[in-house]
């Protein structure tokens, strides 16, 4: 039997009884095992809570956001010269022979989470069957999601179904994808069907049925757009077909309930109605933040952070929100809305400049450090501040640390005005949800894989942002896809997929930048050899004792 040494928040919710002779006869309460454990709907609850838990990974440059948006063409490194990760992830390089090992364990920690629910979660007794199925169905997304995320960034990883020790190679990428894809479909057709309206809001942050339904998509377009497949494979031998992913996207935009927000700019915290006053493009644009509750029917899929982050158990700094700090400016200086972050990311000007004329997007998703609308950054901005690299006085806006002069008169993050707990420290007051999938990125998809309502579901995400409809052709969606969902950690995927990154890095030449306030040019790196893949960590090969191999071109 395995001590569950992982369950998150396993002592908070042990009694502890008064001292005395009952006492000292009591059974040991921290005996527990997988054998004793998952047995109540408290206990499956709690299980999965620690199986969401390593969403994030442990934060900072090894979340899978920071590193998706760093390896793509939309972003350069940044920040400071000793930032060594950030330059690994831009520049195709490894000076780490682990550069990658706490997110890779951190992921398979996951994996086994979701391992041990999936083996034990019928023995739990629940009141209301439903509500056992939609755990069942989770445990089986979780496992599909973690599975996915390492195979995008690493190519191939070992399989492991099951919570018991294993040292196996890489799988064949067919069997690996044929086990993601059938765990979804388990999810998909075990969830229950219930529209986003009717559910409680404390499963905001849980997937659901129409969450499965997209990220198989994801998976589909992923799988047969690198690897030149027409169809998914099963672990049970069948063929998910494009046509059923269609009718799965059809279902979910039809009968989810989740919806774009009417004004694109309001999914981001920077539009706070507190801080309008005190930020000038939310005042001129009256912005007002939808928020990150029920009344935001756009995030289908988020990491949802808390006041809880820190640095000592039974916190840690990924119950935050490192990606706005990560890729925060990298400024000495107090300069409302932004805080001060790392500087990792600085964006590509090529990207601004590919926008089209009048797309709000453009101003709604990047921070020109000379345009007086993004408040006194224009008139104090410190260029080569800290050490700070690639600097191109561009900056991303939905993921950078937001502060505000508060009631008080003290400058703050902006969480601290709605949240009085929020811990004030820079590195810690970033709460803000962690977008991992968005209604408009299933409308995209679904216009991509060829609906017959392609046309429809382009011109709605157009719409949204005043933009006049164009054709549904591949092309047209791969550069609303760039525009619409930029620092999402998805353009990178999208390039691999489309075969498309050497031309887009290539593209990427003399760019100006200034490094530590100097003056240079800023060239774009892709090297082919690793097919876009990322080096498994060194540990993990000698802990295997030969069975798993350094992926190509990292050898």
């Amino acid at each position: 039997m395995k001590e569950l040494k992982y369950i998150i928040g396993f002592a908070l919710v042990l009694i502890l009884y008064s001292c005395g002779e009952e006492f000292l006869t009591q059974k040991d309460l921290y005996d527990k095992s997988d054998e004793t454990y998952y047995r109540t709907e408290n206990d499956i609850n709690e299980a999965l809570a620690g199986a969401y838990s390593v969403l994030p990974s442990f934060g900072g440059s090894i979340n899978p956001t920071v590193m998706a948006n760093l390896l793509s063409d939309d972003c350069f490194g940044g920040g400071g010269s000793g930032d060594l990760r950030f330059h690994d992830l831009d520049l195709f390089t490894n000076q780490s022979e682990d550069n990658y090992y706490d997110f890779w364990k951190e992921y398979y920690k996951g994996i086994l989470r979701a391992n041990m629910l999936i083996k034990r979660i019928d023995q739990a007794k629940y009141k209301n069957p439903e509500d056992k199925k939609q755990a069942k169905g989770e445990a089986y997304f979780l496992r599909a999601y973690y599975y996915f995320t390492l195979a995008k960034f690493f190519g191939s990883v070992p399989l492991i179904t099951t919570p018991g020790p294993a040292n196996n190679p890489k799988a064949d990428p067919d069997i690996l994808y044929a086990q993601i894809a059938s765990d979804l479909k388990t999810a998909i057709d075990t969830m229950p069907t219930i529209p986003y309206n009717q559910w409680e809001a404390e499963m905001l942050g849980h997937a659901n049925k129409w969450v499965a339904q997209a990220i198989m998509a994801r998976v589909f377009l992923f799988y047969t757009g690198y690897y030149e497949k027409t169809e998914l494979p099963t672990a049970e031998g069948a063929k998910i077909t494009k046509q059923q992913v269609i009718q799965w996207l059809d279902d979910c935009i039809a009968n989810s309930g989740y919806d774009l927000v009417p004004d694109f700019r309001n999914i981001w915290p920077y539009s706070y109605s507190g801080l309008r006053e005190q930020y000038p493009y939310s005042k001129n644009n009256n912005l007002n933040w939808i928020g990150e509750g029920k009344e935001n029917k756009e995030t289908m899929f988020a990491v949802k952070y808390s006041v809880y982050g820190g640095w000592n158990l039974p916190t840690k700094i990924s119950y935050c929100n490192q990606v706005c700090l990560y890729m925060g400016l990298r400024i000495q200086t107090d300069l409302i809305p932004w805080s001060l972050g790392w500087g990792g990311g600085p964006v590509n000007p090529q990207l601004k400049e590919s926008f089209e004329t009048n797309d709000i997007r453009m101003k709604a998703s990047i921070i020109d450090v000379t345009d007086p609308e993004e408040g006194n950054v224009s008139t104090n901005y410190v260029w080569g501040s800290n050490q700070c690299m690639h600097e191109t006085g561009l900056w991303n806006k939905k993921y950078t640390s937001l502060q505000m002069k508060l009631s008080n008169g003290t400058i703050g993050g902006i969480f601290l005005d709605m949240i009085p707990s929020t811990p004030n420290n820079g590195q810690l007051w970033n709460l803000q949800d962690e977008i991992l999938l968005r209604f408009s990125d299933v409308l995209l998809m679904a216009a991509e894989l060829g609906s017959t309502k392609a046309q429809e579901y382009l011109d709605r995400v157009r719409a949204r942002v005043g933009l006049p409809s164009v054709p549904a052709t591949l092309e047209n969606i791969k550069n609303e896809r760039r525009h619409e969902l930029a620092f999402e950690g998805i353009r990178y995927f999208d390039l691999l997929r489309w075969h498309d990154a050497e031309a887009a890095f290539a593209k990427i030449k003399d760019i100006p930048v200034k490094n530590s306030g100097v003056d240079e040019k800023y060239n774009g790196v892709f090297r082919p050899e690793t097919g876009g893949f990322l080096p498994i960590p060194e540990t993990e090969i000698r802990l295997s004792a030969g069975v798993l191999k350094q992926n190509k071109g990292w050898e």
